[in-house]
């Protein structure tokens, strides 16, 4: 059984686009979803710094926008669809929920949104590594945190202002490593609530359809009936925890097999080697990956 995942906020690099550039109409394809999302994606995957794709209202929606182009490009029929937060747009239209249209707009709205609601207070996400659960959870409570992402294989990543993450690191958790990230604001927290308003705004003029694949959602792991009920569990998600642990357990459950990982791929096949032991795994990164993705089909 095969399961496509789409990676979520922080996978990108400055110029992973590029090589991908070659692949016959995949630029067009980029530009057509430009004109949706109102930024100019072949740039800002191909020249654009760290900095200036670390900001949310760009990364969002180059990211979705990747993992389409590269899910287009490998031309899989999985039986079993996944993303890592911003990542379920991507999952939602390979599921036939969205059009990709549809989720680059309301991926546009989200990130513009959250951008917005992250520039009213200075906060921040760090990644814990290892630690018993319990101890990591009772730690994060005890400094105000939120474990915005629950990913399984021993990693939580706790969300909150910059001064709860300092008290935090000051004093973290027996046998844990503390890894701060990259990112514009505590996401999946309580200091996106603003956000959700908006995009709940936004998702009323979209008509979604039912998953035509079993599609999981990040707020439980679980895979979801209606179209209609997976864009409301969208709307939730930015201010609610990501249970991707959750998500694995179903994938075993499911009793999945194969795991490709759509660009910038990478992190959540690291998750899967270490949460679903015995599943094969590959990660598009670039466009030589993709022999070894059809290989796995196979």
């Amino acid at each position: 059984m095969l399961v496509l995942v789409a990676p979520g906020q922080g996978a990108q690099t400055p110029g992973f686009l590029t090589p991908w550039l070659e692949l016959p109409g995949l630029a067009d394809r980029l530009g057509a979803w430009s004109e949706v999302v109102g930024l100019d994606l072949v740039s800002y995957g191909t020249t654009a710094d760290a900095d200036e794709i670390r900001d949310t209202a760009v990364a969002q929606p180059l990211l979705v926008a990747a993992a389409l182009a590269s899910a287009e490009a490998l031309g899989a029929a999985p039986d079993v669809l996944a993303g890592h937060s911003v990542g379920e747009f991507a999952a939602a239209a390979l599921a036939g929920v969205l059009t990709p249209e549809q989720a680059l707009g309301l991926v546009r709205d989200r990130a513009q949104a959250m951008a917005k609601a992250a520039a009213v207070t200075e906060t921040g996400m760090t990644a814990v590594l290892g630690g018993v659960e319990e101890e990591v959870l009772a730690a994060l409570g005890k400094h105000g945190l939120t474990p915005a992402n629950i990913n399984g294989a021993g990693q939580i990543v706790a969300g909150g202002t910059l001064e709860q993450l300092a008290a935090f690191k000051e004093e973290p958790p027996a046998r844990a490593r503390l890894i701060p990230l990259s990112v514009a604001g505590a996401f999946h927290t309580s200091h996106m609530a603003p956000a959700v308003e908006s995009l709940r705004e936004a998702a009323a003029g979209v008509v979604p359809a039912d998953p035509a694949i079993t599609l999981l959602s990040n707020a439980d792991g679980q895979a979801v009936a209606t179209g209609a009920d997976f864009v409301q569990r969208l709307v939730k998600q930015v201010s609610s925890p990501v249970r991707w642990d959750a998500c694995m357990e179903t994938m075993a459950g499911l009793g999945v097999t194969r795991m490709i990982e759509l660009l910038p791929g990478g992190t959540l096949t690291g998750l899967a080697r270490r949460g679903l032991r015995g599943v094969q795994t590959v990660a598009l990164k670039t466009p030589d990956d993709l022999d070894a993705a059809r290989e796995l089909i196979k």
